[in-house]
């Protein structure tokens, strides 16, 4: 890909996705608040944060392909963000314990010099095991949940607090990068 590749995203786990599926990008985060975006339904909502992302950074890169991702939890209907807090953390954990929910990521790539936008996303299914108290007390302690949707790293609590995921992993560490590397490919002159 000869033109400059950036991603909209400050996670150091997107980024480390990305990877997977090119080399070289720069990375920029989007100044964007995501409390300030609408949508009719969480998938919608996904796609349209992602969207506004990669916008949002593409302003600054006129000959860029800018990627946008927005990873949410949704619990029967209802997007869990990133917690509060620590008791915020411990309210979503206890939510979840026994569940199954969805975890997906809207996806937007946008090709700044000729305004090529397209999106797309991924679902995937998580069956968390029922947690013990003290499990998810000491995962919260360890700092872990403050910064990702619904108050947990897939990738940190694997063992101790998930049953089954059906679907993509990556997806719900927060870059599914076969899909990623599709959109890509619409792009490639």
């Amino acid at each position: 890909m000869s033109a400059q590749v950036v991603l909209a995203s400050a996670s150091p786990r997107r980024k480390q996705l990305l990877k997977k599926a090119i080399q070289r990008f720069t990375v920029v985060p989007s100044k964007v608040d995501e409390l300030s975006i609408k949508a009719k339904s969480p998938l919608a909502f996904a796609i349209k944060a992602a969207l506004v992302k990669a916008l949002d950074v593409a302003k600054k890169y006129p000959k860029a392909i800018v990627i946008g991702a927005d990873t949410i939890v949704v619990l029967r209907g209802k997007i869990l963000g990133k917690p509060r807090d620590k008791k915020h953390a411990i309210a979503m954990l206890k939510s979840l314990s026994g569940t199954i929910h969805k975890v997906i990521t809207g996806l937007a790539v946008v090709n700044v010099e000729d305004g090529k936008i397209r999106t797309d996303y991924a679902e995937t299914k998580v069956e968390m095991k029922r947690m013990k108290e003290a499990d998810i007390l000491a995962y919260v302690e360890s700092g872990g949940p403050l910064d990702k949707a619904g108050g947990y790293g897939i990738q940190e609590i694997e063992d101790p607090f998930i049953e089954k995921i059906i679907g993509n992993y990556d997806n719900v560490v927060g870059l599914p990068v076969k899909k990623v590397k599709h959109l890509l490919s619409f792009f490639v002159s």
